[in-house]
């Protein structure tokens, strides 16, 4: 059997990535911004779970390259659901956690793997004053091995949706089985109120698909109170189906804990962002459940809209097999 044969007997999935490379700050005045991109770990697991029998597209808001962000490297992101233990042991076992945890060492080189195959290549996003160390000292080899990789193509928002509006495309947002979604702080840059990711996010809706989104990435939910008209041109949507879900993300207090211990986090000055996640979702009439254990697995399916949301890294081995469970 051809590899042609093989492709077309594989079902759909679309995969849409941010492509920011940058975090705005609002603290400190002076920073600006950092450097971020999305976490591997909470792309990879949906690619070895459906790799063998799905054909993946690949799509970010600008139609750019994504940036991987160097920070979910760090090992005890690989722990998943015993994330809050391992950065505890790390935190206590300092260089020799890797030499204790070979399966988590082991874990990050097969999601490596996975990158190298499916995204080609990629920039890799600059080492913070709080990195984990362990996880910088693997840059320059990761920018050397992503460098190498052949330039793959990533489709715009706009490209997507004008190729599913083309009666002379066959190209159908229908065809997909699910739209995953990553997240990493990225999402928080071209995820919100993007008018043209709100198409899409109806367009789903309509057509029967999945939506799955991990982290920071159920920030693009704003997004669905626009539609793009026929000419081109966003629209309010206020009606949209989507109106009182119930979704799940990183909480603010989590985030306020990674801004004064963790990578985010500008030494000697007090950082924060220009907005959080889950404020953000119920302003605009979400009900957003989150943990007070910031490590906690949440993971939320709502069957009536299609849309499977989870908290962040710790959670994508459940959410990756209740996504396998919910398309069969």
């Amino acid at each position: 059997m051809t590899d042609n044969q093989n492709t077309a007997k594989k079902r759909k999935a679309l995969i849409l990535l941010s492509s920011a490379t940058q975090l705005p700050l609002r603290l400190p005045v002076e920073i600006g911004s950092i450097s971020t991109g999305f976490f591997l770990v909470e792309l990879a697991q949906i690619l070895k779970e459906f790799e063998k029998d799905y054909e993946f597209t690949f799509c970010t808001p600008d139609g750019h390259t994504p940036q991987l962000d160097i920070n979910g490297m760090s090992l005890p992101f690989m722990a998943t659901s015993k994330l809050t233990k391992a950065t505890i042991s790390q935190m206590l076992s300092h260089k020799s956690f890797a030499e204790h945890h070979p399966e988590l060492v082991e874990r990050r080189t097969e999601e490596l793997e996975l990158a190298y195959r499916h995204l080609g290549a990629l920039s890799v996003s600059e080492i913070l004053p709080h990195t984990d160390p362990e996880a910088a000292s693997m840059r320059n080899d990761l920018v050397t091995a992503f460098s190498q990789r052949p330039t793959k193509p990533y489709l715009s928002a706009q490209s997507l949706v004008e190729k599913h509006r083309d009666p002379n495309d066959d190209f159908s947002i229908a065809d997909f089985d699910f739209i995953h979604l990553p997240g990493g702080h990225a999402p928080m840059v071209d995820f919100r109120d993007s008018p043209w990711l709100g198409e899409i996010i109806n367009l789903a809706y309509e057509n029967n698909v999945i939506l799955s989104m991990i982290c920071h990435a159920p920030i693009a939910m704003t997004s669905a109170r626009f539609r793009i008209d026929q000419s081109g041109q966003p629209k309010d949507y206020p009606n949209h189906p989507f109106i009182g879900a119930t979704i799940t993300t990183v909480p603010k207090h989590g985030e306020l804990i990674a801004l004064s211990v963790s990578y985010p986090k500008i030494p000697d000055h007090k950082t924060r962002l220009t907005y959080y996640v889950d404020v953000a979702l119920k302003e605009v009439g979400y009900n957003v459940e989150t943990t007070l254990d910031a490590g906690a697995i949440k993971v939320i399916w709502d069957p009536a809209l299609k849309l499977l949301t989870s908290n962040g890294p710790q959670s994508i081995d459940v959410q990756a097999k209740q996504l396998r469970a919910i398309v069969g």
